[in-house]
Order: C-alpha cells, then structure tokens, then sequence
C-alpha cells in the first residue's frame, strides 16, 4: 500500500510538470504570436522603376515629375527606398519565385501561365526555336500536380507561424483547373479576387470587372458583386475589401499578412475618371493619361492602407513592403513611343534589358528601418521569401523546395555597412513573349558587380553592360572586355548546370540550344 501511494504521488508529480510544459508552451506561443509584427506586402503589376514620383536614380526625371505618387513619397520618407531591386521580366515567373523563394531557372515557371497544360501559342509559331516543356501550370503545394513545381509557399510557412494570411487581388500563380489557381491552395486563409488570369476583364464597376462580358469571361475579376454596377474603380475595391479584411482580423490580435497585388497598373489601359483630367490638362495624350490616372489610383490605395494602419495603432508593429513583378509595360499598348516609358533604362516588361526587370521597391519597419534612408546595393525577387519569413521571426523554416533566395534584413541597419555587390543574380528565360523590342526574346543572363552579361539564345550572341556607368546598356563592351565576359559566361554557365535549367532546341538542327 505505501508503494502504490509513492508511485501515485509521482504519477501525480509527472502530469503536474507535463501540464505545466504545455501551458508554458502555449502560453510562449501564444506572446509569440502576439508580438510578431504584421506584415503587408503591397504588389504592382506591370509597374516600371520611373512609374512614380519618387525618384530611384540619382536625379529627378521628367517621369518622376510626370506622376503624382504621394504615399510611395511618404512611405519612402518612412522607411528605405531601394534602388537597385529586380524582378523577372514577366508576372508568373516574379510571383512563383515570392512564394516559392526560387530562382526561375530552378522553378521552370519561366512564362506567364494560363491555360492548363499549354505552352502560349507565340511559343508553339515560333519560326526557328521550339521551346521546351516548361512548368505552364504553374505552382503547387501538393506533390504530383503535372507540369507544376511543388514547393512550401511563403503564406504557409506564415500560417503555421500563427499569421492570417490574406491575398487580395491578382494571383496568376497556376493555370486554370490546376490547384495553383486557387491561393487558398497555396497557405492563404483569405482569398480576395484571385484566380488564374493575369489581367481584369475590366477596372470598372459597371463592367462588374469583366463578368457582363462574354468575349472577356476568361479575364472576369472573381467575387467582388457587391461592387458591380457601381463607378468604383477595381483598385479601390480591392482596398476596401483588403482593409475591411484586416479590420476584422486586428480584432483578434493575431498578427496578418496582408498581400494586396492589385492588377493595376497592367493593361487594358483604364482611366480612373477621379484622376484622368488632370493628366490630360498637363499635355499628356489620352493613353498615357489614363495609364498615369491608374499610377495614381494605386498610389491612393497606398495612402488608404497606410491610413488604416496608423489609426487602429497597428502602425508601429508592421512592415510594410512595396514592389513591382516586372519592368514597365512598353513595346506596345502605351502611347508614344515604344521601348522610352522607362527612361533612362531601356526597354521594358519581357525585355532582360534594365527597363524590363528592375523595380521600385521601398520598405517601412517601425523601430528596425530608419526613416529616409536609402540603398544602394541590389537584391531579386526570390529574396522576399526568406526576408519576409525573418521579419516575421521565423529562420530556417522546412520546405520542399531548395531556396534561392538570400534574406535583405541585414540591409535596413543603416548603420552597418552591408553589401551584395560580389553576389550574382541570374535569369533565364528560355521562352517567348510575342513582340519584339530590345532585349526582348529567349535569353540568359548574369549580374555580378557592375557588369551584366546577356546570352541570346536563338542568336547565341552576348552583350556585356556596365550597369554603374551605363544604366541605359548603350555601348556592348563583350569586345572590349573579354575577361570579364569570360568569367561572367563561365559562372552563368556553372549555374545553370546546377539548376538543371532547360534550354530551347534549334528547329533547323533538332539541336538544344548551347549553354553560354
């Protein structure tokens, strides 16, 4: 009888202390929880680096007087203004790499997606160049999805972090029929107007957004009826959703990611009539009126969120992130004269050339970040995956997939002088866009300090620019400096070996395509 009470008592004991370590677990996770910061992550489409008020380069341009962005000025006096941040040169490869922290190359989303196991018809025409299978259905969080790439999306990572995870806008991270279509396939738990398309039917309300158009149906802006037959532009509404979202979620004290990818500012070209006038009266003509008219929408809804955010006091314990998914639309569509909307970069959206990959990218961090400060060394789009998990607090997290990306949270201690210039950013594009332009067309390329070298595929021809000295890549210096091609072609080379990376087959030949 004395030795049942002893091994009572210590039974006792035992799920005493177990209970304790589950409470004081809970609890941890709990403050944990509690005392991570939201995070915003305000994602343009089609947006080029000039598309802004704010000047990126080291003078004002006449584009930057051009348009009238005063919350991307206040959210760069707030935080820091990065000028040197790239993307793909189009949407679904940038975003297949934010959720997946992959380089393109790796991945294989390496077009725009959108009808299930399709390549896109200038692809299969093409006159001399077959391409080869890329992934065309995109992103996939189950393992076994045919022609998608399995990987641990950002927002479930967050997820399991504590986060609600809210997207809001345009997806276009898989084909439709595919589960990459759908974000809440992919770690959202909020799935605000995002679907397979890469376009809206229409930014007007009266249009319900592309739904009352049959010819449009593919493009047709999902779940936002209670807006149809309004004169609100969808920019707008997708920040109201957004914020009437976020309104409810802060009220449980949970942290959030609030991914607002609005499909502004990519075509058809729509003016937003609060805005359109004004441009017209400063001489613009009426396209680029109406594409500076939706630059400016954008930037309200900005200005809309930044205003939540500091009256509800969530201020002080959010990131808020600002960034584009490839360089400005300009080889067609725009008025006035092609390939110069990005000026003095060159080119534009599709294009390697600078015009069509780098993008404005500002970040505001309360207490990390000091206001109006500014840098200079570069960084890509895969890098948001593991900065987003760090800010979030979360390091080392287990995924399926190999990242790519290097973490940029170093670089807002201003105090600390950090550096990338000795890191190389790579991009492969083995596709085909449709128009032409320059740069434009199936390439590799590598970025290393001041030099970027591009590999043409059907030419097999390089080009070698100076970026620090020649933002505009107007002189080719592969001849005067062989060196240094030598050894950028050599390290792409290595790369894309090591990524497996897939190259298109000479149609005249039935040969692939040779590596740099």
């Amino acid at each position: 009888m004395g030795n049942f009470k002893k091994y009572r008592n210590l039974i006792e004991i035992w799920v005493f202390a177990l209970l304790f370590l589950i409470s004081a677990c809970t609890a941890e996770q709990e403050a944990s929880a509690k005392s991570a910061p939201n995070i915003v992550l305000f994602f343009i489409d089609d947006m080029g680096w000039q598309d802004t008020s704010v000047p990126f380069w080291k003078e004002t341009t006449e584009l930057n007087s051009r348009y009238r962005t005063p919350n991307m000025e206040r959210l760069a006096a707030e935080g820091m203004k990065f000028t040197q941040a790239y993307a793909t040169p189009v949407c679904s490869p940038t975003r297949v790499s934010l959720l997946t922290g992959m380089n393109a190359a790796r991945h294989r989303v390496t077009n725009w997606t959108l009808h299930k196991d399709k390549i896109q018809p200038m692809e299969a025409n093409h006159p001399t160049l077959e391409f080869p299978n890329w992934r065309v259905n995109g992103m996939s969080a189950f393992a076994g999805d045919s022609n998608a790439v399995h990987a641990t999306p950002l927002p479930e990572v967050l997820q399991e972090k504590g986060y609600t995870t809210v997207h809001a806008g345009k997806a276009h991270f898989g084909a439709i029929g595919t589960p990459g279509e759908n974000p809440l396939n992919l770690g959202f738990d909020i799935n605000i107007a995002g679907h397979a398309a890469g376009a809206p039917g229409s930014y007007y309300g009266e249009d319900a957004y592309g739904n009352n158009q049959p010819n449009r149906s593919v493009w047709a802006v999902p779940g936002l009826e209670n807006y149809h037959e309004s004169n609100i532009n969808l920019t707008e509404a997708l920040t109201l959703e957004a914020i009437n979202t976020i309104d409810s979620i802060s009220k449980t004290k949970a942290p959030f990611f609030l991914y607002l990818s609005h499909y502004a500012v990519h075509t058809p070209i729509m003016s937003d009539r609060r805005y359109f006038q004004k441009y017209i009266d400063q001489g613009l003509d009426s396209v680029e009126a109406k594409y500076a008219s939706m630059v400016e929408a954008m930037d309200k809804s900005l200005g809309d969120v930044m205003d939540y955010l500091v009256e509800q006091d969530l201020e002080q314990n959010t990131a808020v992130l600002f960034m584009s998914d490839n360089g400005g639309l300009s080889a067609v569509a725009r008025g006035e004269t092609a390939h110069t909307h990005n000026r003095p970069l060159s080119s534009g959206k599709g294009s390697i050339y600078e015009g069509g990959i780098r993008e404005p990218m500002l970040v505001k961090w309360p207490g990390r970040i000091k206001p109006n400060t500014v840098n200079d060394n570069y960084l890509i789009i895969e890098d948001f995956y593991p900065s987003i998990l760090e800010i979030a607090g979360i390091n080392n997290p287990k995924t399926v997939q190999e990242v790519d990306g290097k973490s940029f949270v170093s670089l807002f201690d201003s105090k600390v002088n950090q550096t990338t210039q000795n890191r190389a950013l790579h991009w492969h594009y083995p596709n085909e866009w449709g128009p032409s332009g320059p740069g434009i067309g199936a390439f590799s390329a590598i970025r290393k300090g001041d030099f970027k070298l591009i590999y043409y595929h059907q030419t097999q021809a390089y080009e070698l620019f100076n970026i620090s000295e020649d933002i505009g890549e107007k002189e080719n210096l592969y001849a005067q400096y062989p060196s240094i091609a030598y050894e950028l072609s050599k390290d792409l080379r290595a790369y894309l070996i090591s990524v497996d990376a897939q190259m298109p087959v000479h149609k005249s030949t039935g040969k692939s395509v040779s590596l740099p």
